[in-house]
């Protein structure tokens, strides 16, 4: 067991034997801490993964180091951890410290652009995710929110869940996804340029339908029948 302790120097037998002890001692690990940890990081996830990380590292890397210490360090923050989980769900003061509750990205169609600095999103991952759960008009989610494990939840109106067309028997339409021509105060141009229009078409249009100006808008989409939908700071 000399490839346990610091070595001046380790031959390749040993250094896979390291390797495999510490490969078995972290699917050990991973076991006690439960599939949460695996499946989704949450702050104190978060915080034993970089630990963990770099104290297996080092001496799987460095002959000097021995890696009865790295084990033992882990089995410590591994208690630590279970104790943490343990309590978070006994208090609830801890419990909104390593599991704090969603933030409300969405409210009844509209943007709350202060909780999305909050949860340090920009609009164009909202966006993305709206897409993934074929959320194409902001309008008609209910409800978005920011879980803490990094996830965005969606909750669209009923009369926007998703229905088959042979329920309905009515002919499908095209899809259109709308573009995006102002994000943040700024016109995007490259999405205009695909539609054919300008910078002073959307200054007029924003001017005379909406009574709007540009640093006012939080986000701008535009349809297929250059209908604007617009979603302003608040």
């Amino acid at each position: 067991m000399e490839f346990f302790s610091g070595q001046e120097s380790l031959n390749a037998i040993q250094w896979a034997l390291r390797a495999i002890i510490a490969f078995f001692f972290l699917v050990f690990i991973a076991k006690i801490m439960g599939q949460r940890s695996i499946s989704q990081l949450r702050f104190l996830d978060f915080v034993l993964a970089i630990l963990i990380g770099n104290i297996i590292s080092h001496p799987l890397s460095d002959e000097g180091l021995g890696l009865e210490g790295s084990i033992i360090t882990m089995s410590v923050l591994v208690t630590l951890y279970l104790c943490g989980v343990f309590l978070s769900l006994k208090w609830d003061t801890l419990r909104k410290i390593f599991d704090p509750p969603p933030i409300a990205l969405i409210e009844y169609g509209k943007i709350h652009y202060k909780n999305l600095k909050k949860a340090r999103i920009s609009i164009d991952f909202l966006l993305s995710e709206l897409r993934k759960e074929r959320a194409e008009d902001i309008q008609k989610v209910a409800l978005a929110l920011w879980e803490p494990g990094g996830t965005i939840s969606i909750f669209l109106y009923p009369q926007h869940q998703p229905i088959t067309h042979s329920t309905l028997a009515t002919p499908m339409q095209p899809f259109h996804l709308p573009k995006t021509i102002i994000k943040e105060g700024k016109i995007e141009y490259n999405e205009l340029q695909k539609i054919g229009k300008d910078e002073k078409w959307v200054i007029d249009n924003l001017a005379t339908t909406h009574n709007q100006k540009i640093d006012n808008i939080l986000l701008a989409t535009i349809d297929e029948n250059n209908n604007f939908k617009l979603f302003l700071y608040n």
